[in-house]
């Protein structure tokens, strides 16, 4: 979901910010801002929204967004400017000032936003499931982040990093929740198949690995596939004594050991049915093959 640019979270200013009531005018944000009431109230226009906020929420404006602030009493509302996605561009990007509304000079200082990102929604107003931890970890964040030595800055960029995922985690869940009752498509089970060739394997095993029943899963796979699931297993496991028979000097009774046969009877019978000769003629005459070419050569 977040594959289009790495996350590598970086600070770029953060403060405690304890002010008599404030206001900031109408900007437009390049990077993400991370705002976390302590105490007071606040009056935050987002996009021409108003949000009011008191002691003990957070606020998330993204890249883009026009803003305006308003701290309504005395406040303490620790805050970070920072990016979540690396480009080469962080040592440029700039908390814009306020005033600074037509970003077309800077649009390559854009940060992506968490919202155009596919099936990813946050709002404004974060709503933690856990608040204290989610609190905890973003004042030491910023508090490591003022000290500016090295290995603090080490923990500011985990515990970034953990705030993002805790963001995700709590503004995600819905969406987590469809795409597991949604219909899955069926492309990771031939792999699954490929790498168990010398397992028995069957069907309502797969079946429980889909979560569908036994039936529901056959149907399914057969609508993708045009074949049956034990069908289609017998060719891998065919396909792979071939390739066994013709390029290895594995013993028949090895080889029907590393398909998934029960014994070497089986698997003879099973071979002979599916290519209309015996394992053994099928090595003979593939040898057959290779010596006359080697000999033309």
């Amino acid at each position: 979901m977040l594959a289009r640019q790495p996350i590598v979270p970086y600070i770029r200013e953060g403060d405690y910010a304890v002010r008599a009531p404030w206001s900031v005018a109408a900007r437009r944000l390049l990077d993400y801002l991370l705002v976390y009431i302590q105490e007071g109230e606040c009056l935050f226009q987002v996009d021409g929204v108003p949000y009011e906020f008191r002691g003990g929420e957070f606020c998330l404006i993204q890249p883009g967004s026009l803003t305006v602030l308003e701290g309504r009493t005395n406040s303490i509302t620790p805050f970070v400017h920072l990016d979540w996605f690396y480009d080469e561009y962080r040592e440029e990007r700039f908390p814009t000032r306020p005033g600074q509304i037509d970003l077309a000079p800077y649009e390559h200082l854009l940060q992506p936003r968490l919202n155009d990102l596919q099936g990813i929604e946050i709002p404004v107003r974060l709503k933690p499931k856990q608040p204290v931890l989610l609190r905890d970890r973003f004042l030491e964040m910023v508090e490591n982040w003022q000290r500016r030595d090295p290995l603090l800055q080490l923990r500011v960029q985990t515990l970034a990093s953990e705030v993002l995922l805790a963001i995700l985690e709590d503004h995600t869940a819905d969406l987590k929740q469809a795409e597991r009752s949604a219909p899955q498509p069926m492309n990771w089970i031939t792999s699954f198949m490929s790498f168990r060739l010398s397992e028995p394997l069957a069907v309502h095993e797969m079946a429980a690995r889909a979560n569908l029943s036994p039936s529901r899963f056959s149907a399914k796979f057969k609508a993708q596939f045009g074949i049956a699931p034990h069908r289609y297993l017998l060719r891998l496991r065919i396909k792979h004594a071939r390739e066994l028979l013709a390029g290895s000097e594995h013993s028949i009774e090895e080889i029907a050991v590393y398909c998934g046969f029960a014994d070497v009877h089986h698997f003879a019978k099973t071979f002979k049915k599916e290519t209309g000769v015996t394992p053994g003629a099928f090595r003979k005459a593939g040898k057959e093959r290779q010596q006359a070419q080697e000999e033309k050569a």
